[in-house]
């Protein structure tokens, strides 16, 4: 999750539910296809009614095939229709690639998540952050770090500052706080394991080894027109700002058509060519500490499948992200499983983002949406959506 500002636009609550309603991009083709669309259609446009939300891509994957559908608008001012092209900010669904590029430095031996910050930060070294480790990073149970960055910390030595003087509420590996500046630091740390910036890594490394063409950190100057408008929850146009390890924990941008091959990478649908990157894909999928109804992989997290909604909506409300969470560590860890139901939820101030997937069903979903609006209608109309479609293409 993201909230920082960006400059403001006026917009009107009445002309994003009008855009709301703005006819599919794509069309039915096959029986299959058209029970698809019915379903999706029955989920999404009611969703994008009640939450006056002016554009929605979904990505669907049913018995390993993929499929978009897009609805309304990039902007309700120019009402450039949603397309495969259309550029969305994934806030905090960022770090999964996060999680993913420090499990591919593992592979290679660049880092161990056992490490220690210290050990790859000197400066940290001998203090009580220092101590904690890269799997406490990539779990969100460092011990009690904030939700952001605090404002005041403009730059990587302020930062560096404030972890030296930081002490823990808990003793690591107890409580689930969710953070960004964890998650970030991991991501500061990976790159600085490999010997290369955090940007490129992702851009330049990350980005093509999963075959992904239109992800990016730095929108380039060909493709800004394609990057759609947020909105925030009062109606009003916003854009991400950037900030201390803003990259690393929500700074993705991405079509649901990339995210749908990354789903298809993390449930081993295709091949690619770096073996070591599928294995530490799957990595990430190992289940580290139970937390409520949900188990904390790093970064996703997990439900035993069939999983109810009920357990979805607890394991990502508010709650969950704002508050100190009991866990309990799983020795040994959980080692990947197929018959799960695999999460991560997205926010800026402007878009809101769900992905989830079963591998052993070979079903998944990405929904992207250019207003921020709740996370529990996202978890709930992808819940019926693949819930409606799961075993209809047997």
């Amino acid at each position: 999750m993201q909230f920082r500002h960006s400059k403001t636009l006026a917009a009107t609550i009445s002309m994003l539910y009008t855009l709301c309603i703005a006819p599919l991009a794509a069309h039915a083709q096959t029986p299959a296809r058209d029970r698809i669309q019915h379903a999706v259609d029955d989920a999404i446009r009611p969703m994008m009614a009640k939450d006056r939300i002016p554009g929605v891509a979904v990505g669907i994957i049913v018995d390993g095939k993929p499929a978009v559908y897009n609805f309304g608008v990039a902007s309700t001012q120019t009402r450039k229709p949603i397309t495969n092209d259309t550029l969305f900010e994934l806030g905090s669904v960022t770090k999964t690639f996060t999680a993913t590029l420090a499990a591919w430095a593992q592979v290679n031996d660049q880092l161990s998540l056992s490490d220690s910050v210290g050990k790859h930060l000197p400066s940290l070294r001998g203090s009580p952050f220092g101590n904690v480790s890269l799997l406490n990073l990539g779990t969100h149970t460092p011990g009690g770090l904030p939700l952001q960055v605090p404002d005041e910390i403009t730059t990587d030595a302020q930062l560096m500052r404030y972890f030296k003087a930081w002490r823990p509420a808990y003793a690591p590996g107890t409580r689930r706080t969710y953070s960004n500046p964890g998650i970030g630091t991991l991501g500061l740390i990976t790159a600085t394991s490999i010997g290369q910036d955090f940007d490129s890594l992702i851009d330049q490394r990350l980005f093509p080894a999963l075959g992904l063409k239109s992800s990016f950190i730095d929108i380039p100057m060909d493709r800004a027109a394609d990057y759609a408008q947020g909105y925030t929850k009062n109606g009003k146009p916003i854009r991400m700002g950037g900030g201390v390890l803003a990259s690393e924990a929500y700074g993705v941008k991405s079509t649901a058509a990339d995210m749908l091959r990354f789903v298809e990478a993390n449930m081993k649908l295709i091949t690619l060519e770096d073996p070591r990157l599928q294995r530490a894909i799957t990595a990430t999928h190992t289940g580290y500490f139970s937390a409520g109804p949900m188990t904390q992989d790093l970064i996703w997290e997990q439900y035993p499948y069939p999983v109810t909604l009920k357990s979805l909506l607890e394991g990502n409300s508010p709650a969950m992200a704002l508050d100190a969470t009991p866990v309990t560590a799983i020795e040994p860890p959980l080692p990947p499983l197929d018959n799960v139901w695999i999460n991560k939820t997205g926010s800026t101030n402007g878009f809101g983002a769900y992905v989830a997937f079963v591998p052993a069903r070979r079903i998944g979903i990405v929904i992207l949406g250019n207003r921020n609006f709740p996370i529990e209608d996202r978890v709930a109309a992808a819940y019926q959506i693949l819930s409606s479609l799961d075993g209809a293409a047997q």
